[in-house]
């Protein structure tokens, strides 16, 4: 994963995403760099057009899935109990402690 940030970070920079630059910026970052990796890499980066997929991977990443609810589940409260029984609860749980 370190060699996909290194590599959009030089694509953000402006620089060449080549083998040498991104061992260079792999080597940076405090990672010990592997050769074969970074040359998986970079091949597989050849004749990507880098701009198109990060818009094309953030539209995927902010649609809703599908059947997904319309509201968020997390917002629903429950009813809130009255004041009065609140009250008592509370005295019953006291009670319980010097029974």
């Amino acid at each position: 994963m370190e060699y996909t940030y290194c590599a959009l970070l030089l694509h953000k920079a402006g620089k060449d995403v080549n083998e040498e630059n991104l061992k260079k910026v792999v080597v940076a970052a405090g990672v010990e760099a592997d050769d074969s990796k970074i040359k998986s890499l970079v091949a597989s980066l050849k004749g990507v057009d880098i701009d198109k997929e990060l818009e094309s991977a953030s539209l995927v990443a902010t649609a809703p899935a599908k059947g997904a609810p319309a509201e968020d589940v997390a917002e629903e409260k429950k009813p809130e109990k009255p004041k009065e029984e609140k009250k008592e609860a509370a005295a019953e749980g006291l009670s319980a402690l010097f029974g």
